[in-house]
């Protein structure tokens, strides 16, 4: 499929190769000098219709990492292939974390150049088709549609089930990308208005001079533009519920008619003579904190009280980890592609324990196109870590010790070939081991105390290097004979790794 790609590269020698190949490849290409000339053709109004970026890393001005962070500040989602001439891992990582699809070392060669640009519109068309199914597919939701094992979850459910048997003003707060909508419809799916209308408005994606406008409606000839009678969300969820996205985004001018509007019941059409009466239930939602803005004056007291009368507040994907491995079966079965469904049967053990051990800072909205992605990328029957290069990127080189992993990489050979005098065995290869996290804080709250940090490092130890106590006191960073008076005063058998009255 022919697509537009962007090139952006300060070499004129590399536009020049790149362009050629684009085009050999059946492509269209733009070209770009520098950061600043590709955001303005990605946005504003010399923006093309782009489907791929090609980013040099190392350019003047604005380089390629500043145009990623651009792109993700500015709301530009598009896959993104990155070349270094360099290579370094460090590079690569920094340009992973910060949102690239792929990366190429200079000079690429054709082969791997074409595939990077191929499994990029791949996945592209996948998530316009993926967007435009949920479109199509919209219908009543209830609480059984939440997919949770989460007792951080449990009771933003029981108080959204008691909110639906009721009529009062709800605000539901979280992070973006926490499911918060998904809550307000499964509240109107719950209660008595389940068969009416359920209109959804994002505040914080309207212009603000068409904010009024387009929640209270208008009269044809009441503006310039407006060439035909517009009725307003607010009359179209009449007798059924108006979810306010993002509210905290909104004009204080128009905070004023919206207080209106929730206290009487009733709305001001845009150049209208008189008032609309209208039934609604409202739902209102906020990444922001709105006592704060209230503070600083962003936001309206009085509207701001009238909102929350019923607050309901949803905990990011990081403080319910225990939810990622339903989620990341649901979705693989929901969001999958046609030709994967059915063909991809699996994910494996280290890639889920990846999954869970990463904050997801977009939370469930990032994790659902991760999946995504990796459905349409993987060509075996099992997820693994190679469909997830971003989420490894960043998970890699930190510390993992709830099962016993300093890092997700195997030892080194030397470690690996070299004799021991406790054992011959050899390491467990780097497949075996899981991600995990050492845990910092105990089941009430409190931090942990030392001793109780250490006993775990050793026993991870122990673990992951199969009793080999020279290894086990070099990682440890402590003599042999240190460590074996630790193992003594924590009554830990040297042998098995366990304590020796369990032993006994």
């Amino acid at each position: 499929m022919a697509a537009c790609i962007l090139i952006v590269d300060d070499d004129p020698v590399q536009r020049r190769l790149l362009e050629a190949a684009v085009t050999k490849f059946g492509h269209s290409a733009l070209v770009a000098d520098g950061g600043e000339a590709a955001l303005k053709l990605l946005e504003g109004p010399e923006a093309r219709p782009v489907a791929v970026v090609i980013l040099d890393l190392s350019m003047p001005g604005l380089d390629g990492i500043g145009v990623l962070k651009a792109m993700a500040e500015r709301g530009i989602h598009l896959p993104v292939i990155v070349q270094t001439a360099q290579g370094g891992i460090e590079t690569v990582v920094l340009a992973m974390r910060n949102g690239a699809f792929d990366f190429v070392v200079k000079p690429a060669s054709p082969e791997r150049l074409r595939t990077a640009i191929d499994n990029a519109l791949k996945v592209e068309a996948r998530e316009m088709e993926a967007k435009r199914s949920s479109k199509r597919g919209g219908g009543t939701l209830s609480f059984k549609d939440i997919v949770t094992r989460s007792p951080a979850m449990d009771r933003v459910l029981r108080l959204a089930q008691k909110a639906a048997a009721s009529n009062i003003p709800i605000l539901i707060e979280g992070e973006s990308g926490v499911g918060k909508e998904l809550v307000a419809r499964a509240i109107q799916g719950s209660g008595e208005r389940r068969s009416k209308p359920f209109v959804t408005v994002n505040c914080g994606a309207i212009p603000d001079n068409l904010v009024e406008s387009i929640l209270f409606g208008h009269e044809k000839g009441s503006f310039t533009g407006a060439t035909e009678k517009h009725a307003g969300k607010f009359v179209e969820a009449h007798s059924g519920t108006l979810f306010l996205d993002e509210i905290g985004d909104l004009p204080l001018d128009v905070q004023v008619k919206l207080l209106r509007a929730v206290q009487d019941g009733e709305v001001d059409p845009v150049g209208g003579r008189s008032t609309v009466k209208v039934d609604i239930r409202l739902i209102s939602a906020t990444h922001r904190n709105l006592l704060q803005q209230v503070k600083d004056g962003k936001f309206r007291e009085d509207l701001f009280y009238r909102l929350n009368v019923y607050p309901i507040f949803v905990p990011p994907l990081r403080d319910r980890r225990d939810d990622i491995p339903h989620l990341v079966r649901h979705f693989m079965g929901r969001v999958a592609p046609t030709e994967a469904r059915g063909r991809i049967t699996d994910i494996s053990a280290r890639t889920l324990s990846m999954l869970q051990a990463y904050d997801w800072p977009g939370n469930i909205r990032q994790l659902e196109n991760a999946i995504f992605r990796a459905t349409v990328l993987c060509e075996g029957e099992t997820l693994t870590e190679e469909e997830f290069p971003q989420i490894r990127a960043q998970v890699e080189g930190t510390v993992n010790l709830d099962r016993g992993e300093p890092e997700p990489v195997a030892a080194p050979l030397e470690a690996q070939r070299a004799p021991t005098e406790d054992r011959t065995t050899p390491l467990r290869p780097a497949a075996e081991i899981r991600f995990g996290i050492l845990k910092a804080l105990d089941e009430r709250g409190n931090v942990r105390s030392l001793a109780e940090v250490e006993l775990e490092m050793i026993r991870m130890a122990i673990d992951h290097y199969n009793g080999q106590m020279s290894e086990v006191a070099r990682r440890l960073g402590i003599g042999r004979s240190t460590l074996y008076r630790k193992l003594k005063e924590y009554g830990i058998d040297p042998e098995t790794g366990r304590s020796e009255k369990l032993a006994s």
